[in-house]
């Protein structure tokens, strides 16, 4: 049994990141700027990630079966790979509004 606390903070998750999730696949259409499109990859991979946490506290998936120096490796690139992505669109966005 999952205590409350920890479904709350579950469902309020999955919930919200449906919600940005959404919105940036909106933008998605309607946007044509690298520097956007890496922040809406990482938004929809860090949905990816919320959804894979969820069904790992089911027992659906496991993402310790591949182990590296110690690390899960599939629960490693899921945290961060969101991370680089907004880190290359920031990145972009800086060096466009540079050269303007």
């Amino acid at each position: 049994m999952i205590p409350l606390d920890e479904l709350v903070l579950m469902v309020s998750r999955l919930v919200l990141g449906a919600f940005v999730t959404f919105l940036a696949i909106l933008l998605w259409s309607r946007t044509r700027d690298s520097a956007w499109m890496f922040v809406i990859l990482g938004t929809i991979l860090q949905y990816g990630e919320i959804m894979v946490s969820t069904f790992e506290i089911f027992g659906i998936v496991s993402t310790k079966r591949v182990i590296l120096w110690g690390l899960p490796v599939a629960q490693v690139v899921l945290t961060n790979l969101p991370l680089i992505f907004y880190g290359i669109g920031l990145i972009i966005a800086v060096r466009q509004t540079r050269l303007h």
